[in-house]
């Protein structure tokens, strides 16, 4: 069997990139830069709880009882993965709608001005 495909250099720990693809087959190769898919960003143990929870078809319960892991770090593992992957996990968005509230409650109470206010949403992301 052939190795699995590395994303990481493992001297400098940046992003590799494929240069050549091959097909075993025919044997046409086709060169050039080519990006490795987003998978290729979760680590070992992050494709291990991937499969478990695809296996187990994305119930909770069943990939604790597979992991012998509680609820609440199926939770953070599947968070982590989320975040790994490049998506936003549920989590951030409450924070920086949070962190707009708390903008607007220090306006509100005049502790910060509103030229100050504003620059500081502009500088927010939005959920």
């Amino acid at each position: 069997m052939a190795n699995p495909v590395i994303a990481r250099c493992p001297i400098c720990a940046e992003s590799l990139s494929v240069a050549r693809l091959e097909c075993a087959s025919c044997g046409t190769r086709i060169e050039g830069s080519f990006a490795l898919g987003r998978f290729h960003q979760l680590g070992a143990d992050q494709l291990d709880f991937l499969e478990t929870f695809i296996r187990a078809r994305g119930n909770f319960k069943d990939v604790e009882r597979e992991l012998g892991i509680s609820y609440p770090t199926v939770r953070s593992r599947l968070d982590a993965m989320i975040r790994a992957l490049g998506f936003p996990s549920q989590a951030e968005p409450d924070r920086e709608n949070e962190r707009r509230k708390e903008i607007l409650r220090e306006l509100a109470e005049g502790r910060i001005a509103a030229d100050d206010a504003a620059n500081l949403l502009e500088r927010e992301p939005t959920a």
